[in-house]
């Protein structure tokens, strides 16, 4: 089952501030409470700044969705699936958005300002030409231009994404510097779930026709150029009423001096240096070889079963409606796994979900190859979306039991020197983790899958061309071999083994003292 892509949280200098300043300028303020007065707006302005971020993040997800319908190949959408990148690579350019600014404009408007500008411009640019590149109607799609355009917006709010993380600790003030993890993940949820649920459900016609219409019509009520339309001009004025009426350390602000007002800075060279310092430590090469190599575990019931069941028939505005049950599950199960992931050994969690997390990945295999069988006459019957949700719910239950241990992890062996670079490190490498199997995945199910034309058995349906004379001579080119159910059983077996061989490197990790991970030279005791 697809999971949601996540983001690494935070950027490097900003959390180094925060760890900083409270573990030595202001330890004496460890213990203080909440208050939001003074703050209530910030955190708003926080929020819709998030839900914007998270807007092309959940166009960026329907977009395969889009594709799949309009006849894309897979190699088609491994190829769009390098738009999902960004996020995964942020660390490279975070360095860059830290250090350098126009002091007098501020140091996180100086990027937010003009990277929301052009992520507003680029939805007007691609507001006008989209339906065209998408192909469709016996147009071919234009992924190559899809992919570099979405791969960009991606990019421009990966960038803001490290812009108003950064902001947010010297926006809101030092007892309330907790709000902004909880503006992050409920805003970024929201933005996600119109991005891609309310967009998807309402572009479908079938769907507005049926729960949303009296009179049927031949389009849902919005269209992909309409909604990227609307959010370019939502984009262009909410980014230019922060510029004019939201400013940074405000002098007349009268709760300034409870903010984090002095920020600790680290230059360019500094930031790449400690990230090579990190590179070079062992226990970080035998900790990136596992976080780059475990998803491939997942990666085709993660990348391909959701495009196989649209395929089979389900409507996709359906699929993504599923999503809406699980939200609730999503945000509890953070929490529930927290409790046990809390103490000195999280990785055990880790280990223990990895074979649950695989059988249910299974099971989401079968659920696609019994689609076809269970659907009949085009009607999906209710028990099957009912065991579709339970088999996801369940899926989530191990996903975030891995994801949980494995931040929670992270953060006991960061050294907090240097602990918001050392964590972005970390989460960018669990990230590509994730990114490169799914892509490699989505490319071979085409290479790895037989077709042959109905009426002609020479005609293998390789290519266009193939499959445009088996049409032209009123046959259909039919799958003999599907390689979607090769890669399920090739990743069921590597799944298997990779535990076995890999189990032993993460307890040894696991029981390594935290002194084996730091970058940073303590300074001696007098």
């Amino acid at each position: 089952m697809s999971a949601v892509r996540r983001k690494a949280p935070g950027s490097d200098a900003d959390q180094e501030l925060l760890i900083e300043d409270i573990s030595k300028s202001h330890k004496e303020k460890e213990d203080e409470k909440p208050d939001i007065r003074g703050d209530r707006r910030n955190i708003a302005i926080l929020l819709f700044l998030y839900i914007l971020q998270g807007i092309p993040i959940g166009l960026i997800a329907a977009i395969p969705m889009l594709l799949q319908n309009r006849g894309a190949s897979y190699k088609q959408q491994a190829e769009f699936s390098f738009a999902y990148w960004p996020f995964s690579l942020k660390l490279l350019w975070a360095p860059i958005v830290d250090s350098l600014y126009v002091r007098r404009f501020g140091r996180r408007k100086s990027w937010l300002v003009p990277v929301q500008y052009l992520l507003g411009a680029f939805m007007l640019l691609l507001s006008l030409h989209v339906d065209r590149w998408l192909g469709g109607n016996g147009v071919e799609p234009n992924v190559p231009l899809l992919t570099l355009l979405f791969f960009l917006l991606n990019f421009l709010a990966a960038t803001q994404d490290i812009a108003v993380d950064g902001w947010a600790l010297t926006m809101l003030k030092r007892c309330n510097v907790g709000y902004a993890s909880t503006c992050n993940s409920v805003g970024q949820t929201a933005g996600y779930f119109l991005g891609y649920v309310v967009f998807i459900a309402l572009e479908s016609k079938d769907f507005c026709n049926t729960y949303l219409r009296d009179v049927p019509m031949d389009e849902g009520f919005v269209t992909l150029p309409r909604f990227l339309w609307f959010w370019g001009i939502t984009f262009v004025v909410a980014t230019t009423l922060v510029a004019i009426f939201k400013k940074e350390n405000d002098i007349e602000d009268a709760h300034m001096d409870a903010r984090y007002t002095e920020e600790h800075e680290l230059n360019i060279h500094q930031s790449y240096k400690i990230l090579w310092d990190m590179v070079r430590k062992r226990p970080v090469q035998i900790l990136a070889v596992i976080l780059l190599t475990v998803k491939v575990t997942f990666a085709a019931s993660d990348a391909v079963t959701s495009l196989k069941l649209i395929d089979a028939g389900v409507p996709k505005d359906k699929l993504a409606l599923l999503a809406i049950p699980l939200v609730p599950l999503q945000l509890i199960l953070p929490l529930a796994v927290g409790r046990y992931t809390n103490g000195p050994r999280p990785m055990d969690v880790y280990l223990k979900a990895i074979p649950y997390r695989l059988i249910m990945a299974t099971v989401a295999t079968f659920f696609a190859y019994a689609t076809p069988y269970i659907i009949q006459g085009g009607t999906v019957p209710v028990y099957y979306y009912v065991l579709l949700v339970i088999n996801y719910a369940c899926y989530q239950v191990f996903l975030y039991s891995m994801f949980v241990a494995a931040m929670a992890f992270f953060a006991k062996i960061s050294d907090p020197a240097v602990g918001g670079t050392y964590m972005t490190f970390l989460n960018t490498l669990c990230n590509l983790g994730g990114n490169w199997p799914n892509t490699v995945v989505l490319w071979l199910v085409d290479v790895l899958t037989w077709k042959q034309c109905s009426n002609n058995a020479a005609n293998s349906c390789q290519g266009k061309e193939e499959q445009q004379s088996c049409e032209a001579g009123q046959g259909k080119c039919e799958i003999t071999f599907d390689g979607y159910y090769l890669e399920s059983a090739f990743c069921v077996v590597y799944g298997i083994v990779w535990l076995l061989l890999v189990r032993k490197w993460i307890v040894y990790l696991q029981d390594l003292p935290v002194r084996s991970w730091l970058v940073v030279k303590q300074k001696k005791q007098r």
